[in-house]
């Protein structure tokens, strides 16, 4: 056995955050908000990985599981921090953990060896990432004897939210730190009287859903204890396309890969099987942030406990959590609430009945509404628009376009556009005209017109789109040319 073995981590982007809406929704996921600090908590996952093998062995670039809706929010976060993604994996339908873990497996393995992969979510906060470090590197070290390593995290109150992990007898007899045990079982969520039991009794952990394993290891264990993921996903390896960064598995079958967690799959199974698993404690400042009272839990507050982000003004309040996004929200004689405000939703709710947020979520897609989907901003490859205001027959918009970018080649068969240059510089395509445009000057695109917008410039364009017509769905576009390949998308 080498002394050095390739580490790849891999971060699975599933999730959709219901109980921290509306800041988190479909089209953007809670991943993928800055909800505790400056970085993103998808940013804060691929750093924290970054070095995780330590002196001992090479870490590669970090490989993302992504839905393809979510594929540019991805790219641009990573731009951000200044580190290139391995391969993207896109998911063309949600299958859950197991078969993007089986994706992730055998893609590491293109490379002609036998990685260990340092798999988490990307949705959660670590605050001491010297113990985080550690605790994945003594992770590191019992997966190079084939085990397979799940973090437990050491609980601090009965909560009833987490799975929980019982801990048998240390595994290791090295000298270190923290002793690493044998699972003997995995517990379902429990009751209130069983979490507090738990508490009491001690060697019981939440399962914070980060493992490390051999990509082997992981492919021989779910051909083992779940035959179906493991065929049905490999035939969608085998059909995969490639574009650039971009991975997609072949559409048709994975929507037929059956849709398990990484737990109940394979993990929940392993004790007393011949794939033995470890677990290694983690204290290092763990949470999910899987509602609004655990943000608040984890922001700074003031001398009345009160934790407020943005534009916030209060009188005799106590115990608050406010999010301003877009106004000022202000507050008398009021406590224990959470205030979450955005342009187009605003929530107020007890702050001791956050989990149920998801309740108003179901509602309204149950509605048919799309407040749950998308903000009024809607980010796009090329930059993003903001859905101003909409009547009947109009529609305006404020569109920024990022530097060298440009919208597809396109057209509309229901409706004209008027656009308004307000800063930058526009060059426009509309039909056989080119036009180039500053600020204060405005076109007209006629309905039915092939156009396009591109930014020619070294500093964001920004115009006003006002639209008329009989349809202004997002959907009414036929696409001609588009270098972000979604020709197959119907969104601008």
């Amino acid at each position: 056995m080498s002394n050095k073995t390739r580490i790849q981590p891999v971060i699975l982007c599933g999730g959709s955050g219901t109980r921290l809406w509306p800041l988190s929704r479909t089209g953007f996921p809670k991943q993928f908000l800055s909800l505790t600090g400056n970085s993103t908590l998808f940013q804060q996952a691929i750093q924290r990985l970054s070095m995780t093998g330590g002196k001992k062995h090479p870490v590669s670039a970090p490989m993302i599981v992504i839905n393809e809706e979510h594929r540019f929010i991805a790219i641009e976060q990573l731009r951000e921090t200044g580190i290139e993604p391995g391969p993207v994996l896109l998911e063309p339908v949600g299958r859950n953990t197991a078969p993007a873990l089986t994706l992730a497996a055998l893609s590491a393995q293109e490379t002609g060896d036998d990685p260990i992969l340092v798999v988490t979510p990307s949705d959660q906060m670590v605050t001491d990432l010297p113990i985080f470090t550690t605790a994945i590197q003594q992770a590191i070290d019992e997966a190079m004897h084939d085990s397979m390593v799940i973090l437990g995290i050491s609980p601090n109150r009965p909560e009833t939210g987490y799975g929980y992990i019982k801990a048998g007898a240390p595994a290791n007899t090295k000298a270190v730190l923290t002793p690493t045990f044998i699972v003997e079982c995995f517990v379902e969520k429990p009751d209130e009287a069983t979490a507090k039991h738990y508490l009491e009794e001690g060697g019981y952990f939440w399962n914070a859903g980060i493992f490390v394993l051999k990509a082997s290891v992981w492919l021989k264990a779910i051909e083992h204890f779940c035959p179906e993921i493991s065929k049905a996903t490999r035939k969608a390896w085998a059909h995969r396309t490639t574009d650039t960064h971009f991975i997609r598995p072949g559409k048709a079958e994975f929507s037929s890969v059956p849709a398990k967690s990484i737990d109940y799959a394979v993990m929940e199974h392993c004790p007393g099987s011949p794939f033995p698993i470890r677990m290694v404690p983690l204290d290092a400042g763990w949470s999910d942030l899987g509602a609004w009272d655990a943000i608040w839990d984890n922001l700074p507050k003031d001398e009345c406990d009160n934790a407020h982000l943005g534009d916030v003004v209060t009188t005799d309040s106590h115990n608050t959590l406010v999010h301003a996004t877009s106004r000022l929200v202000s507050l008398v004689g009021v406590d224990n609430l959470v205030i979450i405000e955005t342009p187009d939703a605003i929530l107020v709710a007890n702050k001791s009945r956050s989990h149920d947020v998801k309740h108003i979520v179901n509602q309204l897609d149950a509605q048919k509404r799309h407040e749950h989907t998308h903000h009024r901003k809607v980010y796009r490859p090329w930059g993003w628009y903001d859905n101003l205001e909409t009547g009947p027959f109009f529609k305006v918009k404020r569109i920024q376009v990022k530097p060298k970018a440009s919208i597809s080649l396109q057209k509309h068969n229901h409706r004209a556009e008027h656009w308004i240059v307000i800063e930058g510089t526009a060059e426009i395509t509309c039909g056989e005209k080119r036009l180039t445009l500053s600020m204060n000057q405005s076109t007209y695109i006629p309905l039915g017109e092939t156009h396009r917008l591109s930014n020619p410039g070294d500093t964001p364009l920004e115009i006003i789109e006002v639209q008329s017509g009989s349809y202004l769905g997002e959907d009414d576009i036929v696409r001609f040319a588009d270098q972000y390949g979604r020709m197959e998308i119907q969104s601008i």
